[in-house]
């Protein structure tokens, strides 16, 4: 079963920047993520709404993501209020409303345990222990993470990124896990400790990402750059389903996941995040289409080529 699967958070955003707002806006990692990767890919997600969810985004949904993995239970949808500084670097959570994602346990349906590549978003890593357990044989597994778990749950935290493939994390998870302000020697900090892990990658926002894998290969790559940011919410899940669908594509012509193949699925991602930064939630994902990642890749390998 060629297909990508995601697990992670559905939502509905409130969102406040210094120059507009918006308010119950369709968001949540694993919709950012999901949007990002079907544009190269088939992709089911796993997660759970409210009977409140609207019937519009689920709609969209349905459209474009394989949805038997997405329960709907009685009570109120996942929320999130959020704000951003002037620079739309730095978020403030001002409002976290779990509804009913409190207790939520993911249930994988049968077909997708054979999925190829599996992207386990920002849950509670006991939860993604769960998942990794049910899945049969995946070709390629990646996790994020975020600071409420390095910092409450830090044992089970390492314990996923052990397990999988390819960690994905930001700037400050990598400095608040490892105790390093170091990047570079945070990320080989977190491959020490993994047993399967063969990658790490460092998100840094608009500055792009680093690439740390073992054999202590480095690749550094630069974020594409905008004269216009509106809403960053969602743009390192885009990142995440940019990379893991450029892979899962490239698999199709070639079996082995090659670091050729890896690089330029991190630049994948660095233009899929670039895209949702210029819209409020998931607009910009909903508008672009192949053509238009590929030529903003043509462009980026024209910027860093010399």
């Amino acid at each position: 079963m060629r297909v990508i699967i995601g697990i992670g958070s559905i939502a509905l955003d409130c969102t406040t920047t210094p120059f507009d707002a918006v308010k119950d806006v369709l968001g949540g990692a694993i919709v950012n993520f999901g949007l990002s990767s079907s544009h190269y890919e088939r992709t089911g997600i796993v997660g759970v709404i409210g009977t409140d969810f609207p019937k519009r985004y689920h709609d969209i949904l349905n459209e474009r993501l394989d949805l038997d993995g997405v329960k709907v239970e009685d009570g109120k949808t996942f929320r999130f209020e959020s704000e951003y500084d002037y620079s739309l670097c730095k978020r403030y959570n001002t409002k976290t409303h779990l509804g009913v994602m409190d207790g939520f346990i993911p249930s994988l349906p049968e077909r997708y345990r054979d999925a190829e590549f599996l992207y386990l978003g920002t849950n509670n890593p006991i939860q993604n222990l769960e998942v990794l357990r049910k899945m049969r044989s995946p070709k390629l597994t990646a996790c994020d993470t975020i600071e409420l778990w390095i910092e409450t749950m830090k044992e089970e935290t390492l314990e996923v990124m052990s397990k999988v493939d390819i960690v994905i994390l930001n700037d400050d998870e990598t400095r608040l896990l490892t105790g390093t302000p170091n990047l570079l020697r945070g990320g080989k900090v977190i491959l020490e400790g993994g047993t399967n892990t063969k990658h790490i990658i460092i998100k840094k926002g608009e500055h792009g990402a680093l690439l740390v894998s073992k054999g202590d290969f480095i690749f550094p790559s630069t974020g594409y750059p905008l004269e216009e940011v509106v809403d960053p919410t969602g743009a390192g899940d885009a990142f995440a389903g940019g990379f893991i669908g450029h892979i899962a594509r490239s698999s199709n012509q070639c079996e082995v996941i090659d670091i050729d193949v890896i690089k330029e699925a991190i630049v994948y991602g660095n233009i899929m995040g670039s895209f949702v930064v210029q819209n409020f939630g998931i607009n910009s994902l909903l508008q672009i289409d192949m053509s238009m990642i590929e030529d903003r890749y043509e462009a980026y390998k024209k910027m860093v080529s010399f």
